[in-house]
């Protein structure tokens, strides 16, 4: 072949048709950009996790544990401290801290330092540096948040536990915390010696030890630990080093990396969806212009490699528009994910996500072209002399089978790439062809119901719009599925968040308590129920909790373990402190599955304990298993007698471990209470007069809870709703585009309708009615999926009910088929004020 004319010819056909040409490929160039800005988002984000690190750990090694360490443990703490060039410890907990200034109080988290601590990185402070004063002055430092919140002043006084502080400085950065994970406690760091008298730490509270440490820099910490790991175990110390911070801190958002990825994949093959439908309306209008190359003497693939040319050309040249789109969003994504996110984001150009975008662009936008482009190898010298538009011989091409395999094998092969196993790539792939195919298929029968059951008696307006939908050069099928698809994203957000805060909402109901009360001594216990009586609130729950450990199962313990890998008990049973209670009856959210309930036990009597099912699995006990609980430094048999299906969803106390009375009454306990308050105003009183009174005691008021978790709810929508943003405007530009490029047989079709006496505003009424029915059925698909999907969702992934807002259906609906008729009409103007006259001048 000479392809040197075949270039020339690809350039001179292309002269009177650039414009189109290119609105034919700008469907997929914000695919292209999402592919670009979000791939180049996610290698910054890898790369600032890598050099952050050690920043979000704060030092070389941290080992933690929620219960306090034993004499053995500290023993091994302290062999590190003698190789280690700096040390530091912590106690954190939750408590209450009062500000007598706003007379408010706020659930925080208390971090009590001893220590240089960070090593690397730094609590970032207003004013500037003042962190560097840390336990050199009486105070503490509260989050920036609460700071504002309150109106607070540098030197105002707080109340934490039985002891007032001065506020020293306000926290705006500390390591490895983001705005999110602080949204529900905030953070204030006090030196841990003056932490002492205040009331905090009793019998009971529940503490997390964390010990860090700096070391030198030829010390092989991660082989060490590797080295350590039984022993680590049996010391009940988990480690964390900053290899291991960075594998877990990447870990943690490769999910929402690939879902990211995902969805900017999507935009683009809804792009080249519209890429498709618009080259095989180009191509259906080129059928003339090939006939006449043909007469001349042209082959079937020269003619078919002009158009393909002219097609990969506007694809690599969308490819670039939409890399460099790409790479200027980029810049905007941090400030969307900067609150979710604990490093701080760095924005740089990321070449290899640019070639990457560009070539995927490329070779995607060529495989769709190619399903029509194949057509133009069929049409004959003849078609000159006699126009048909026969598509039957699409079907019958084997090459577009070989098309297909090819576009199927390219969107699993990068869902493969994005997935972390075959399973889930399949899943995936299944899932958009079904999308896909729903919609496509929707669209093909809608079409053929209203040809087969059409309503003659309809006005001749609607008819006339209706019949548009399956005349030649229809743009039904790619308008329903770009449309459709873009509501199913948005209904879809919006039902799993309502699913989310209703079932929030719900449980709290269930129960009527919106007040907890815990950390309750029981010196303390009936002087705060006749607190709450004299208030007019009713106690709800009282309920007492006994802190304890698994020592043995059946005598077995975690070093025998540990040693023989064929014992079935999990080592995790023997990790962590557990919060247990006693009572003779079960509870509304409980019912035993296995085994049988005993409610009461002699003293004289070994011990009964009930397990949560789910618990007793992940732990490998079963019913007739003997466990020996370490409560509090003495020893306690108990026998399993049965097993729970608890509903954590429920608002109120639920507990993995439940004791017959009996058993434990004399342990040492403290008590957990729930009441009912009505009001914020009420709410805040009475949580104000309970802290005053009971300063150790911490209150959570689970209105303002419920009103956090909408706020984080709604930031995170926003989040996910901004990268679903990104297939939603790319369906706006196939509905644009697809217009624009079905104007030019709207055209003809007006003309006709003109010369036989129509008015402009009859054809103004029939484009108004089609765009109606388009996007009317769109909307109406896409939710159909969407409530598929979300309540998939709440009966598999959220264990919940799922009733959708009638309101917000019918709201989503009506706005579709609004915006579907608006731009239909904006792209027709042009076509509905020429004349018949103008018209067939020009033609």
């Amino acid at each position: 072949m000479n392809w040197r004319w075949i270039f020339l010819m690809a350039w001179r056909d292309s002269r009177k048709n650039r414009s189109r040409l290119f609105l034919f490929i700008s469907s997929i160039i914000l695919g292209i950009a999402s592919l670009v800005s979000l791939n180049s988002f996610n290698r910054n984000l890898k790369v600032d996790i890598d050099n952050q690190a050690a920043e979000l750990i704060g030092a070389d090694l941290a080992l933690e544990s929620n219960r306090k360490p034993t004499e053995e443990a500290l023993a091994f703490i302290d062999s590190l401290k003698e190789v280690s060039l700096g040390f530091a410890k912590e106690e954190r907990f939750m408590s209450m801290l009062r500000i007598p200034k706003a007379n408010a109080s706020r659930f925080v988290q208390v971090r009590a330092l001893e220590g240089p601590y960070p090593f690397y990185g730094a609590v970032e402070t207003h004013p500037d540096q003042v962190f560097n004063d840390f336990a050199k002055h009486a105070g503490l430092y509260i989050d920036n948040s609460l700071f504002l919140q309150y109106n607070a002043s540098f030197g105002d006084t707080v109340q934490l536990g039985s002891k007032s502080y001065p506020i020293l400085g306000s926290i705006t950065s500390q390591p490895g915390q983001s705005a999110f994970s602080g949204a529900m406690a905030p953070s204030l760091f006090i030196p841990l010696e003056q932490l002492k008298d205040a009331g905090l730490q009793q019998q009971g509270s529940r503490i997390e030890y964390h010990f860090y440490f700096k070391l030198p820099k030829n010390f092989a910490i991660d082989k060490k630990i590797e080295n350590w790991k039984d022993k680590l175990s049996t010391l009940q110390l988990r480690s964390s080093t900053i290899a291991t911070t960075k594998e877990n801190t990447g870990r943690s958002f490769a999910d929402m990396a690939s879902f990211m990825e995902l969805v900017g994949f999507v935009a683009l093959l809804l792009g080249c969806i519209g890429v498709s439908s618009a080259v095989q309306i180009y191509v259906r209008e080129k059928l003339m212009s090939v006939a006449i190359l043909r007469c001349l003497g042209t082959t079937a693939k020269q003619a078919f490699f002009i158009f393909l040319i002219q097609f990969a050309a506007i694809g690599l040249i969308g490819g670039i528009i939409g890399a460099a789109l790409g790479t200027a969003i980029q810049y905007v994504i941090p400030l969307v994910m900067q609150d979710v996110l604990p490093v701080q984001l760095t924005t740089q150009v990321v070449w290899p996500a640019i070639f990457e975008g560009i070539i995927i662009g490329l070779v995607i936008a060529v495989l769709f072209a190619l399903l029509p482009l194949l057509s133009v190898r069929h049409i004959s010298p003849l078609n000159s002399l006699r126009v048909q538009d026969d598509e039957e011989g699409l079907f019958k091409d084997p090459l577009k089978g070989w098309i297909y395999a090819l576009i199927a094998g390219f969107i699993v092969m990068f869902a493969r790439i994005q997935m972390e196993n075959w399973t889930q790539t399949l899943l995936f792939s299944l899932g958009i062809a079904l999308t896909f195919l729903l919609l496509y298929g929707v669209a093909k029968g809608f079409t053929w119901l209203i040809r087969k059951f059409f309503p003659s008696r309809w006005p001749y307006l609607w008819r006339q719009g209706l019949s548009n939908l399956w005349r030649p050069n229809n743009q039904t099928v790619i308008l329903i599925v770009s449309i459709g698809l873009g509501t199913t994203l948005i209904s879809t957000l919006y039902f799993v968040q309502d699913i989310l805060l209703k079932r929030i909402a719900v449980s709290a109901e269930q129960n009527e308590a919106n007040m907890l009360m815990f950390d309750i001594q029981p010196s303390q216990r009936d002087s705060l129920q006749s607190m709450a009586k004299g208030e007019g609130y009713p106690i709800l729950e009282s309920v007492p909790i006994v802190t304890m450990f698994i020592e043995q199962v059946n005598g077995t313990s975690l070093k025998d373990v540990l040693k023989d890998t064929t014992i079935e008990i999990s080592n995790r049973a023997f990790r962590g402190e557990i919060r247990a209670t006693y009572r003779d009856s079960l509870s509304a959210s409980e019912k035993v599955t296995k085994g049988k309930w005993v409610g009461r036990v002699a003293p004289s009597d070994t011990a009964s304990v009930s397990l949560d099912e789910r618990y007793a699995e992940g732990i490998g006990v079963k019913v007739g298993d003997v466990l020996t609980m370490n409560v509090q430094g003495m020893r306690l048999a108990a026998k399993v007698s049965s097993l729970r299906q608890v509903d954590w969803n429920r608002f109120q106390s639920n507990f993995r471990m439940v004791f017959a009375k009996g058993s434990i009454d004399d342990a040492p306990q403290f008590y957990l209470m729930m009441t009912k308050v009505s009001g914020e105003r009420e709410a805040s009183q009475f949580q104000q007069k309970v802290v005053n009174q009971f300063p150790n005691v911490s209150v959570i008021d689970m209105n303002a809870i419920l009103v956090i978790l909408n706020n984080i709810l709604d930031k995170i929508g926003f989040i996910i709703q901004f990268i679903g943003g990104f297939s939603i405007l790319t369906g706006i530009v196939v509905l644009i585009s697809s217009v624009r490029i079905s104007k030019y047989q709207r055209i003809r079709e007006n003309v006709l309708l003109r010369t036989i006496g129509a008015s402009r505003k009859q054809i103004f009424l029939i484009t108004i009615s089609e765009y109606m029915f388009l996007g009317l059925l769109a909307a109406v698909t896409g939710l159909f999926i969407s409530l598929i999907a979300s309540n998939i969702l709440a009966i598999f992934v959220f264990e919940s009910a799922f009733v959708p807002d009638i309101g917000f259906v019918l709201l989503l609906i009506l706005l579709v088929s609004a915006m579907t008729v608006i731009i239909g009409l904006l792209n027709s103007l042009s076509v509905l004020r020429r004349s018949p006259l103008e018209v067939l001048r020009s033609t």
